[in-house]
């Protein structure tokens, strides 16, 4: 039987894909069969953004994937791999377009890279390994800079799956710090009742975080009562609010480069909620042994995407939020869970700490997390499909 492929200006074969969840939330990691990108990684990603977004459209919304699909397009060609500085570039993608960063996803790419042959990852050979730690380090180019990734390695060389993946982070920092955000009439929510203003933080840790917590925000019963519909209405007009003041530009402009940046989304926070009762021996469980302090998160990202992980990249702006509150001390662990993660026994949240001082105010963030294959795919699409590469969501249907 002949191969189905896509017929069009932007000839698409079957695409091969590896599936896998970091403490819930997916990601879909492709390799081959990818459209022509050159030049820098940032390069790379605007042509991406601008010439072919039907490939994200593709494997990210239905009927391929789903809302809250998310992938990660391998780039073995990038400026800093071409100097040694990264062993692999990375395209992170969601249902709005592609961010900045992603730590589920470079946790789950730690465990593949160090997984797979050179005839997917050209560098696989020139990875560091330590024997007194058992693990495989790597340099991961992401749009935003360099992570570098520690993966645990069992002695045929494969990658560990009962110990975590750590990563240390981009410079991450806060903006602001119990900033009062005027809320105007048409971006109000009814849980605001009578109030027109809340106090947030704004953090970066690879994108720029508007963290809340569950009680500010309108919902006294915090995150121990999720009403997600009405906590995704209130985020998305706490997230417009901010972004439609011209006062509050600076808050997602770094303070080192004077970069613009965006906000990338809203984190619900509560500190009153920590794991249930882990199974002993469990993920869940290890990853608390040393931490000094809970804390459990709702986030929504993007086009108000859940991430059913802590949210990797939000977790070094939360740590590097803390330590400018004075709140977590360098070398400090703390545990951050997800609604998923709260709930399933067993399943591990994210473990953040100061990794070191990265200057001018920021810190670099180690986080820890654990990654699971789920499947293999190879996606195709036939002429004759009326949806072609136009994905859709049903959350989007207009009629």
């Amino acid at each position: 039987m002949e191969q189905p492929h896509l017929a069009g200006p932007s000839p698409i074969n079957p695409i091969t894909c590896v599936d896998m969840h970091t403490a819930g939330e997916p990601t879909r990691i492709i390799w081959n069969n990818i459209p022509p990108l050159a030049g820098t990684l940032l390069e790379q990603r605007a042509q991406a953004k601008s010439r072919f977004d039907e490939f994200r459209r593709l494997l990210m919304l239905e009927p391929r994937g789903h809302y809250d699909m998310y992938g990660a397009i391998l780039r073995p060609e990038t400026e800093l791999v071409v100097s040694g500085q990264a062993d692999m570039g990375v395209l992170f993608m969601h249902n709005e377009g592609f961010s900045t960063m992603c730590g589920h996803g470079t946790i789950a790419l730690g465990r593949f890279l160090v997984d797979v042959d050179e005839k997917i990852f050209p560098r696989r050979k020139h990875l560091s390994y330590d024997p007194d730690s058992r693990t495989t380090a790597l340099n991961l180019h992401v749009p935003c800079g360099i992570v570098r990734v520690t993966v645990p390695t069992l002695s045929s060389g494969k990658s560990d799956a009962e110990r975590p993946v750590s990563f240390v982070s981009v410079p991450s920092f806060a903006t602001a710090t119990s900033l009062t955000v005027s809320v105007p009439e048409k971006y109000r929510w009814a849980e605001l009742g009578g109030r027109s203003s809340v106090t947030v933080d704004i953090a970066y840790g690879g994108a720029y975080y508007c963290m809340v917590s569950a009680e500010e925000l309108g919902f006294p019963g915090g995150l121990g009562e999720v009403a997600l519909q009405d906590m995704d209405r209130a985020s998305k007009l706490l997230k417009e609010t901010v972004v439609a003041n011209p006062e509050l530009q600076y808050l997602t402009r770094d303070s080192r480069t004077a970069e613009e940046g965006f906000l990338y989304g809203v984190m619900i926070t509560d500190s009153r909620l920590g794991h249930v009762s882990a199974v002993e021996g469990s993920a869940a469980s290890r990853a608390q042994l040393d931490a000094g302090s809970e804390e459990t998160g709702l986030c929504f990202f993007a086009n108000q995407q859940i991430d059913r992980s802590p949210t990797g990249s939000c977790v070094a702006a939360r740590v590097a939020l803390a330590y400018a509150a004075g709140s977590l001390a360098k070398g400090e662990k703390r545990v951050y869970n997800s609604l998923v993660t709260r709930a399933h026994r067993g399943l591990a949240g994210f473990v953040g700490s100061v990794f070191d001082d990265a200057g001018s105010g920021g810190v670099r963030v180690c986080v820890e997390g654990y990654a699971y294959y789920t499947g293999y795919h190879t996606f195709v699409v036939e002429k004759e499909d009326g949806l072609g590469v136009d994905g859709f969501s049903v959350r989007d249907i207009a009629l």
